[in-house]
């Protein structure tokens, strides 16, 4: 199996991208990127990046830690697959050969539902794998406004878009004090022409008063609007192997109204509203919009809401302690401790 790295034109790639840490420095090289995420500013780029800033140089100087997309395997290194991706993917079918699985001295996964997964699908034996849990910076406690119910969608257009723009604009004509931020866009990605399928319904959305489109926006500026949103309305279609919005929205406080599908009841713990997927539209917009309705009427309700913001409270306390990079530095550091030792 040829691991080398090619670009977009087939030719290969000598000279690997610089990694820039939140402070402006050049970040350690051996967590990789490639090709494919040079541009892009993703739930995977967001992991590695901070992975890098926090891990111990010289312990990471001797692996090789390899989100997702293998292109060249360090001979002379330790080798850490970390998948982010689901095993039908085409990045992953090389693990279909145990040679090529033989190549890494672990793999980890962001979630135990992703694990099953690559079981399920492409045989991997349990004790290859360890579910490492994606990691977030908390966000700190703040106030939320009053007088308007600000519901926030902040993932890729593909994930659920389409679901939410028709039962909001329902959901809109029901309530007079509800307003969507919409912040999604594949420029996340470095992408632009995959949003050409959805520019009617951006437009949708530009064109009423009640919502406003914001396109890609960097982590930071969606971490400011999360501190003044009330619910993370997200229909998913999309089959998450771990959700860092889910985590950042539950850290903000945002109570969070999502389909089960994937790793997102792993993900939640029990602390949102979910409901049942289905794969039909017109019965999952049903049921998202059940939902929804419920929780906007959770926070009209004067005997209701001083209970609600108290499980939102413990909500918060959870995710900025069991998603905390704090919390998951120990974890990567004892992983690659022990097989250093090894």
């Amino acid at each position: 199996m040829d691991l080398k790295i090619v670009g977009a034109d087939g030719a290969p790639i000598t000279d690997s991208p610089k990694i820039i840490g939140t402070s402006g420095e050049t970040l350690n090289p051996t967590v990789e990127t490639n090709e494919v995420d040079q541009l892009a500013m993703g739930g995977t780029e967001l992991m590695k990046y901070g992975l890098a800033e926090r891990l111990d140089p010289k312990l990471l100087d001797q692996f090789q830690i390899i989100p997702s997309r293998v292109r060249e395997v360090d001979p002379d290194k330790k080798t850490v697959l970390w998948l982010h991706d689901l095993p039908q993917d085409p990045e992953s079918q090389h693990l279909k050969d145990p040679k090529n699985l033989e190549m890494f001295d672990k793999i980890v996964y962001v979630s135990e539902w992703q694990k099953q997964q690559y079981q399920n699908f492409l045989g991997i034996i349990p004790s290859k794998g360890q579910v490492l849990k994606n990691a977030i910076v908390p966000i700190e406690s703040h106030t939320k406004p009053e007088g308007v119910i600000n519901i926030i969608y902040h993932t890729t257009p593909h994930r659920g878009l389409e679901l939410l723009i028709p039962v909001y604009e329902q959901i809109a004509k029901m309530y007079d004090n509800v307003h969507l931020d919409v912040y999604s866009s594949f420029n996340a990605y470095g992408w632009p022409d995959r949003d050409e399928p959805y520019k009617d319904l951006f437009k949708t959305i530009e064109d009423n008063p009640r919502m406003t489109y914001h396109g890609f926006q960097p982590n930071d500026v969606v971490r400011e609007a999360l501190k003044k949103a009330h619910i993370f309305a997200y229909p998913s279609i999309w089959q998450e192997t771990s959700c860092i919005a889910l985590m950042e929205a539950m850290s903000a406080g945002v109570m969070c109204v999502h389909s089960n599908l994937g790793a997102l009841p792993e993900t939640a713990a029990n602390w949102t509203y979910m409901y049942q997927f289905d794969e039909e539209p017109g019965r999952h917009a049903n049921a998202f919009g059940q939902c929804l309705i419920q929780a906007i009427e959770l926070f009209n309700s004067d005997t209701k809401r001083s209970i609600l913001d108290q499980r939102l409270t413990m909500q918060q306390v959870y995710a900025n302690s069991f998603y905390s990079w704090d919390s998951r530095i120990v974890e990567w550091n004892g992983l690659l401790g022990n097989l250093a030792e090894t």
